[in-house]
């Protein structure tokens, strides 16, 4: 038996249950947006819940700017996660302890981690207190508004700090396969440290980092508790203003919300398609079948 069909047999059973919930999931959220909708007496074909979200300014603000911090957080995580492998590459090779420190921020629940930065750097929190104390600032209010801001700068430093761990645990898992060996022979043939980084090291990463990236990029342009507890109520990220549409008292608001959320999931896999296009005409990475 071929390894695929073995390794398809053996997840057959979780993906009988998994693959029927999710499809049907999708294609329900479908008939919902495109009119079959029973509870407010929809049923018939419609598009006019994707033709006046075309007009609605607040989702094409709230467009912009969950893929700007989506974008954002995902480069700044992709990046630090590289440099916290590269960096402890050799110690986790000599020791555990390393991957097992790097899980630790990485099984911390996202809320958590909002709640915890809101101690940190809000401005009652601990940083502006300590601040205040020492006479940087005249009153603790007086701290730069990090939370609730319009740049979003909370809600990108929480995907930073738990993302990046992440990506330094997928870098780290491939590169202690790979070795030393690729870049042993780029040093005898007399490449520099810079080149061994750029055509040897990088490349050999690529896999892992642009997987993982992959993730963190659907995982935050979909997000709702941290953009909820850390974003502005408007202009706000589509995944609350998805819940906020499909929560209100009024029925006809849910198709729409409904919609938002099948677009989400639309745009979400189209730019999965094109980053890995791009990904490999620069580096050579294989894509997946279904894309």
């Amino acid at each position: 038996m071929r390894p695929s069909a073995s390794i398809a047999l053996a997840l057959s059973p979780v993906l009988l249950v998994i693959v029927p919930l999710f499809i049907g999931g999708l294609l329900l959220a479908a008939a919902g947006s495109l009119g079959f909708f029973p509870p407010t007496g929809e049923s018939a074909f419609t598009l006019r819940h994707y033709t006046a979200l075309a007009s609605d300014k607040e989702f094409g603000y709230s467009l912009l700017m969950s893929f700007g911090l989506a974008a954002v957080s995902t480069v700044l995580s992709a990046a630090g996660g590289l440099w916290l492998a590269l960096s402890l590459r050799e110690l986790a090779l000599r020791s555990r302890a390393v991957h097992t420190l790097l899980q630790i921020p990485i099984a911390i629940p996202h809320l958590a981690a909002a709640v915890a930065l809101i101690h940190f750097i809000s401005p009652s929190g601990l940083i502006a207190r300590i601040a205040f104390a020492a006479g940087v600032i005249d009153a603790p209010a007086g701290f730069p508004a990090l939370i609730n801001d319009r740049f979003g700068f909370g809600i990108v430093l929480v995907y930073v700090l738990k993302e990046s761990p992440f990506v330094a645990a997928m870098t780290l898992a491939l590169l202690a396969r790979t070795g030393h060996d690729y870049e042993a022979v780029a040093s005898t043939l007399g490449a520099t440290a810079g080149q061994r980084l750029r055509y040897v090291t990088l490349p050999l990463v690529a896999p892992a980092a642009i997987s993982a990236s992959l993730i963190v990029f659907a995982f935050t342009f979909g997000a709702f508790d941290v953009p909820f507890l850390l974003g502005r109520q408007y202009p706000a990220m589509l995944g609350v203003v998805a819940q906020q549409r499909y929560g209100s008292l009024d029925l006809a608001d849910r198709p729409a919300a409904i919609a938002i959320a099948v677009l989400m999931t639309a745009v979400t896999a189209l730019l999965a398609w094109m980053y890995l296009k791009a990904a490999h005409a620069a580096v050579g990475v294989e894509r997946p079948t279904l894309f």
